[in-house]
Order: C-alpha cells, then structure tokens, then sequence
C-alpha cells in the first residue's frame, strides 16, 4: 500500500493533476502489448514534465523503497513495461519536445516521449530522416526505442537504434542527474555510456533526453515483389544479392501463412499461392537506384522467382509496405493471443531457420506465421494461440524455447530488436552462460543496487 506520505510527495512535485491513483485506470498500466505476462496493478501512475521532476521522483522513490516503471506508448513485445511489483508508473509522454533538428551536425535532441514519425516529421523538412523505424513508428516513442535498441525494416543498410544515438541525459535510481555525449561523430571520453545505457532495457536509469543523428533524405528509391514457390529459392535469392554487392534498404521475407493473412486483410494483391515473397526496396541516387533496382530483378528471376512486380509509382510502392507493416495486425487477428518473436540468425541461415520453426509448429500442432527482415536475418515467428487454453499454452512455451534453441545453435541470438524484458530473461544462459549474465547482474548492481528501476526485467535479484 502506498503511504499517504509518499502520494503527498509526489502531487507536490508533479502537480495532482499528474498523478493518478484510481483503481480502474491503474489497469490499463499493468500490462503492455506483450501476451500472457504475469503482471501487477501500480500504486500510482504518474507524468512528469522535466528531467528535474524525474529526479524528485526518484528520490521519493529511495526514500519510501518504490520500485519505479518507466513508460513510453508500451508498445515492445518482451514484457518491458510491465509492473511485477506494486509501486510507480512513470510514463514518459509528457516530455514530448523535440528541441531541436540541427542540420549543420545532422543531429537531433528530443525527450524521450517523442514519436518516432513526430522526429522523421520534423527531420523531413529539412531534407533529413531518422533511419530506424519499427513496426509501431507511429505509436512508439523515442525513450523507449533507445531503451530497447529498436530496429525496423531499414536495419540491414541503415542499422538499428544503437548506431544513431549520441549522447542523452540520465536520472540514476538515486536521482543524480548525468549527462554524456553529444553532437561530435568522434567522441572517446571514458567508458562509452551511450552504448551501455542504450539497449538496457529501461533498468539503469531513466533517460530523460536522447542525441541521436540523422542522415540525408535519399534521391530516390524503388521497390520490388519477387514471388518465390520455394521457401529455399527466396533464402537463396537473399544472398545472391547480398553476394553481389547490393545492399538494399529493406530486404523483407513473408511465410504463405502470413501472405494469406495479410491478403485476406489488406486486399493487397498478394499472391495467396505462393510459398514465400520477398519485398525488396533499394535507395540512394537515382542512377544508382536503377542500376540496382535492375540488378535485383536479374537475380530473383536467376534463383527461381516466378514473378516479379516493380512499382513503378509511390502508390505501388506504399501498397507493397503497407502489406508488410500489416503482417502483425493481420496475424492478431486469426486468434485470441499473439506470440512474437524475434530470434535472429546470420542471413545465410534463414532457410533453415524457417524450415525449424515449420517442424517446431508441426511437432507441437501449432498454428505459427513467420515474416521479418530476412536481410539482416531477423525474423519474427508468430505463434497464434489463446492463452485461456492451458494446455496448448504449455506447448507454446515448449515451441518458444525450441526456436530459441535453434537460433543460438545456428549462430544467432535470442533477440535482434524486441529485447530480453520479462519474456526471454530465462533464455539469457542459452546466449551468455552463466558467467555472461552474472556479469550483467553486476552491471545492474554498479548501477542500481536496490533494484529499483524497472525490477524483474532482463536480470532479476538473487
């Protein structure tokens, strides 16, 4: 229960009109959008404004031994957000200002409840982009896509989170307020903070103001269909292309369950007969654009693709990634629960990744589409499910734990955007050993010793 003493403290650091404590909307801040996550109902939920007040917070916090849950449009897939303690929410989208685009150092600062199409937006009118861009690039904020390190369907040119962020400000769990970093490209002063705090899941410190840079708008752009009867032939297509030089901004892979969803949604066009479809999109100066555009028409037609579509207007063009982006939403549909995945292997092994996660559903009579990012070799098998059904729960987690298996053994990782949050925290040995993640339990004790920030998530306290 939490102490009238504490709740005084915080309305006359936040204002009443920032602080909630009644039940009913309590809830809708005990979960995010991962499914079937153990969960607990906040004490209080509550907006600051400013990195000072987000200090105050934490010292009330300390005093009174709250944990504290920071929170953007809680749109990760990993139980990121979610409280498994009573104690604070603390939601980030009150401080929503992008304070400045730079266009002289291709640097932007913002608060981290910015959007990310807000930033691009804004970026946009000054010839600039911000590259990264996940699924929920509308809904999800840019404190919680560096927290998570997201990624998106650019990440094989353009990287992922980690690669745009140059410095930020802190709140540590004791209210000290840090700050590092800034609008240099070379920056080698002590540890590097920026990479450490990026990624960390929101459980060593609150970031209160994030740096990260921008790159030119390219000339052009043109994307591409390929229609494949085999799921090898589109494995093989994916490294020709990257055999042959050409890395395009988006290289996207789509499972005939998922192109049957996503057309029985979208009305897309997609060919619903289909064993797989690659989506292929390359960028830069138009003459370049061509040529390569060229080049991988060649090389599909030359590893077996049966059809091939070019959008020859940014109408056909958005049609294409429209279907894309509506893969998860489509998949959501066709059962009560959604269980997304991101296990990520080296490139050259998504065929056999994919065929695993078939004989994973077939062994376990289960019902799972795959789509993802098949250039940087991330994909995301989506098992659809009804958590209300115990006993197919139990082969679902049986399924997780398999496709996690064959990931590590094939040289990948438990996650390449989504992050380790509640969901894959019993999974880290797989990936590290056990010395790995003790070494990530002493990171968090240097940086939060009492647990404080975001507990439970990625390390738990022994």
């Amino acid at each position: 229960m939490l102490k009238a003493e504490a709740l005084n403290e915080l309305i006359q650091v936040l204002g009443k009109e920032n602080v909630v404590t009644e039940h009913e909307e309590l809830l809708s801040y005990s979960y995010d959008a991962t499914a079937a996550m153990p969960h607990q109902t906040p004490d209080v939920f509550i907006t600051p404004k400013t990195t000072e007040q987000v200090s105050e917070v934490m010292k009330i916090a300390t005093k009174y031994d709250l944990p504290v849950y920071p929170r953007g449009s809680a749109t990760n897939l990993s139980g990121g957000t979610i409280p498994i303690e009573k104690g604070i929410v603390m939601s980030m989208l009150h401080m929503n200002q992008i304070i400045e685009v730079d266009a002289e150092n291709l640097t932007a600062t913002v608060q981290p409840g910015v959007i990310i199409q807000d930033l691009n937006d804004a970026a946009l009118e000054h010839g600039l982009f911000y590259p990264p861009d996940p699924g929920t690039v509308k809904t999800a904020t840019m404190g919680g896509s560096v927290s998570e390190s997201s990624g998106g369907l650019r990440g094989l040119k353009y990287g992922v989170t980690k690669h745009y962020v140059m410095g930020m400000k802190l709140v540590r769990a004791n209210g000290d307020i840090i700050k590092w970093g800034g609008k240099t490209v070379k920056n080698v002063t002590g540890y590097d903070l920026t990479a450490l705090f990026t990624g960390s899941e929101g459980t060593l410190g609150v970031i209160t103001e994030i740096i990260v840079k921008l790159n030119p708008v390219p000339e052009a752009r043109k994307a591409l269909l390929g229609v494949f009867d085999d799921i090898d032939k589109a494995g093989n297509a994916i490294a020709a292309i990257i055999r042959n030089k050409v890395i395009p901004a988006t290289l996207e892979i789509m499972d005939n369950i998922t192109i049957r969803t996503v057309e029985n949604f979208t009305h897309a066009g997609l060919p619903v007969d289909a064993e797989a479809i690659l989506l292929c999109e390359v960028d830069g100066y138009k003459e370049a654009v061509e040529r390569e555009a060229a080049l991988v028409e060649k090389i599909l037609k030359e590893q077996g693709a049966v059809e091939i579509n070019v959008a020859k207007t940014d109408e056909e063009r958005d049609k294409i990634w429209l279907a894309r982006r509506n893969a998860l939403p489509a998949l959501a549909q066709r059962r009560p629960t959604t269980v997304l995945e991101d296990a990520t292997v080296p490139r050259s092994k998504i065929p056999h990744m994919i065929k695993a996660i078939r004989q994973i559903a077939e062994k376990y009579d289960l019902l799972i589409g795959t789509f993802g990012h098949a250039g940087d070799g991330n994909l995301h098998p989506t098992i659809l499910t009804d958590e209300n059904n115990k006993e197919e729960m139990e082969r679902v987690d049986k399924a997780v734990e398999e496709i996690f298996q064959v990931a590590v053994s094939l040289g990948g990782t438990l996650s390449g955007e989504h992050g380790i949050g509640m969901a894959k925290a019993k999974f880290l040995p797989l990936e590290f050993g056990e010395a790995g993640v003790k070494l990530l339990k002493d990171i968090k004790e240097a940086c939060d010793p009492d647990y404080r920030i975001n507990p439970g998530k990625m390390v738990r306290r022994d």
